[in-house]
Order: structure tokens, then sequence, then C-alpha cells
């Protein structure tokens, strides 16, 4: 029986357990230029006993920033930041993953420069509001994508996927999930083009699959995941069809032979079950634990073949020796929700770790 603490092959780079840290923005990118800091090196050397690191989200370029204090990969000096925290990682014996997010129209004027505003596949704004360094401000109407700026925003991620492998990542996840940019075009809610972006499920899928078959040949299938969240109404998302959506967003992108796939799990576990037989890469799931973080019991997904791979959120940020923990039954340490978004050290580098046996 195959257990969560068994080492697995990812598409040919060797993991040392199943056990993933699940990408997690923390705001604390506060260096010039968006780029990663002394401190978010630490944070993520100390859970490099994960299987697999993921990253919080990296916009690929500047108008792809959703929120203060995230970080890039689309410049010189991030590339050079992020190689520390890479190095720290590996020097530690870890994987990580870059998640590559762009925000879309979620976002807001006051965090882009030189006049830019959030852009999306059409002009429809989020209901809602979000943190900016004024405060809270109401999302606004995105500016729609032309056809140019579409195949220019593949290319954006396509560079950054290259930047990222530049900074020594190992490879790169795709954010295709929680009403980000990616998720937009998927959604019938927030794409009613009518031109080959849109319109119909091949047109709604198009930009997803073509982001995918373009960061795969920047850097190679081997290193590239997608993370989607069928049916999430987080951002202000509807979607129409989710069944029909996804599994054939999974056969498209499937085609392309990604390394893997990443679920961020609705309720229904019969669609986790569909698109876990008809993806044939290595698959990792976020698992539906409503009222509480993922845990412990979660870990009997690996054995019973639901999943090769168990992402953990507020369990990892709260315990940097997650697996440890896992193995030996807790204890754990509980996540304090008022240092997860920005601040200083406290709630990101000083949860402790077990002491030494």
């Amino acid at each position: 029986m195959t257990i969560a603490f068994d080492p697995i092959d990812l598409a040919g780079l060797p993991l040392k357990n199943r056990i993933a840290m699940a990408p997690m923005t923390r705001n604390r990118a506060d260096a010039p230029g968006a780029a990663p800091t002394a401190s978010m090196a630490e944070y993520y050397a100390q859970r490099a006993s994960a299987g697999l690191i993921v990253t919080e989200g990296i916009q690929p370029s500047v108008v792809g920033q959703g929120y203060p204090n995230t970080p890039g990969l689309h410049s010189d000096e991030q590339v050079e930041a992020w190689s520390k925290v890479t190095d720290r990682v590996h020097a530690a014996g870890g994987r990580i993953f870059a998640q590559l997010m762009h925000a879309g129209r979620i976002g807001h004027p006051s965090l882009l420069p030189d006049g830019l505003t959030p852009v999306g596949p059409s002009p429809i704004a989020a209901k809602g509001q979000v943190f900016t360094s004024d405060g809270l401000q109401d999302f606004v109407t995105p500016k729609e994508l032309t056809e140019d700026e579409i195949l220019r925003t593949i290319t954006d991620y396509a560079s950054a996927a290259r930047n990222a492998v530049a900074a020594g990542f190992d490879g790169v996840e795709l954010h295709g999930a929680n009403g980000y940019l990616l998720h937009q075009f998927l959604a019938t809610g927030t794409n009613r083009r009518t031109d080959r972006w849109g319109g119909s499920l091949d047109g709604r899928l198009r930009m997803v699959v073509e982001t995918a078959r373009a960061v795969a040949e920047a850097i190679g299938a081997h290193r590239t995941g997608l993370r989607i969240s069928p049916g999430n109404p987080f951002n202000d998302i509807s979607e129409d069809g989710v069944e029909e959506t996804y599994g054939a967003l999974v056969e498209a992108v499937d085609s392309v032979g990604l390394a893997y796939l990443h679920l961020l799990e609705s309720s229904d576990r019969t669609l986790t079950n569909s698109l876990r037989k008809n993806f044939s890469g290595t698959f990792v799931l976020n698992p539906h634990t409503p009222e509480r973080v993922t845990g412990e019991a979660e870990l009997a997904l690996i054995e019973d073949g639901t999943a090769d791979i168990i992402s953990f959120g507020a369990l990892f940020l709260a315990n940097p020796d997650l697996p440890a923990r896992l193995a030996a039954g807790g204890p754990y340490n509980t996540p304090d929700p008022a240092t997860f978004y920005g601040g200083d050290d406290r709630g990101y580098t000083d949860y402790p770790a077990l002491a030494p046996a």
C-alpha cells in the first residue's frame, strides 16, 4: 500500500514524500521592485521537508498584480532575489515550484504603475472590494483584453516561467483557480466574449490550454503544473456546466503532458474522481474539508488512490515541519489568521518546529 510518506517521481523529479505545501498568499514581498525578501527565503526553507513546495502566487507581469506586496518574476532583480529563496530550499533538501498568478480583474489601479488598470476577458467588474495600500477599494471594471494583448499575456507567462527556471525553481504551477485571470477565461460569468477566446466551450478553454502549451514549450511540460478549482465562487466567479468544462479542460491539457494537475476540491468528490481518472500525470489534491483545515485524516486519500499527493495550506503555514508532525500524529501549532496577510515575521517565520527527539 502506498502511503503519504513514500517517495514519488514527479515527471522525473524525485520527491521525498507525497505531502505538498499549497500556495498561500502572504503579502510579505515589501522589498523594492516586488522582489522576495530574506524573510521569505527563511519561510520557505523552514518548510523544505515537504515533498513539494508551491509558492504563493507570483505575478508574471506588472499588470498581473492584484494585491499589495505580492512578488513578481518579470525583472532581473526579482530573478536574483528568488534565486536566494530556491538556494535555501535546495540546501535544506526541498523541491519548489513557482506559482504564476495573473490576478486579471481582481485588483485596483492604485496597485499598478503608469496608469495601468486591471484587465480581464470581458469588461465585467467583480462584486466586492479589494485590499489596497489605501484600505479597501471597490473592484473596478477591467479593461477587456484585445487578442494581441491576450497573446502578449501568454508570452508573459512563458517569459516568467523561463525566469523561474533561471532563478532555480524546479518548475512552475499555473494558477487557473480562485477567480484569477485564467479562471476568468474559463468561467461563463466572467467570459462573455464572442471571438475565439470565448463564446463556445473550446473558446473559454483556449486561454488556459494555450498558456499551458506556451509554458511547456518554454521550460518543458515536465516542469509545468496547473491548479484548478471547479465550481469555486471565490472572487465573484459563476460557472455554468462545471463538469463539462473541466472534463474538457483536463482532456485538453493532458495532451500537453503536464507534470501534474492540482485540484482545489469543491464538495463534489465524484468530479474529483472523474478528473483524476482522466489525467495521466501526477494528481495533486487540496481536499474539501469544510470548517476545518486539511489534516491527518486526509492522508488516507493517498492510501485509497484518490490522489498521488495531498497539499496542505494553513496547517503547513503554522507547522514548518508538518511531515514530521503528521508522521508523529501531532502536536500541531494553531494558525493565527490575524498574521496571514502582511506584517512582519510574527506569524510567518516564528512558528516553532518540534524539539529533536
